[in-house]
């Protein structure tokens, strides 16, 4: 999985710089949609760094692994956001910032998320997590 979103990822990122010359299209498939140009400053080492952050950190004991969603944490693979846009930046703010149990607007998860998942991510480590978080919501992998 994280191969395969890395690897659309960067497809989509080739994709954006080669709409403006010539247009482009996945060899894969005729139905396949290319993944959306990434947000500013992201790259495909920053989702790589934030899968494996996911993955290894408190992110997935809510969110299961690879962000699937379970009883505590909501799906982050779809386009649905509970608290936020789902912009990189909405994301880094939330994973920053966390929300209490009074903030939580769903009430399927009875849980908080803490300000920076807990175990104190440094700037870098959030970003990079926002955008694999990010990648996963908006088509990449999928």
């Amino acid at each position: 999985m994280s191969r395969r979103v890395i690897l659309n990822f960067m497809r989509g990122l080739l994709c954006t710089v080669a709409i403006a010359e010539v247009g482009c299209s996945h060899a894969s498939s005729p139905a396949t949609t290319p993944a959306p140009a990434a947000p500013e400053g992201v790259t495909p080492e920053m989702v790589a760094a934030g899968n494996t952050i996911f993955n290894t950190k408190s992110c997935k004991n809510c969110h299961l692994p690879n962000g699937v969603g379970g009883v505590r944490g909501p799906d982050l693979t779809d386009d649905k956001w509970i608290h936020i846009d789902g912009s990189y930046q909405a994301i880094v703010r939330l994973v920053t910032t966390g929300f209490t149990k009074a903030e939580q607007v769903e009430p399927k998860y009875q849980f908080s998320m803490n300000p920076r998942g807990g175990v104190n991510l440094t700037d870098a480590d959030i970003r990079a997590v926002a955008a694999y978080v990010w990648s996963l919501s908006h088509g990449a992998g999928k």
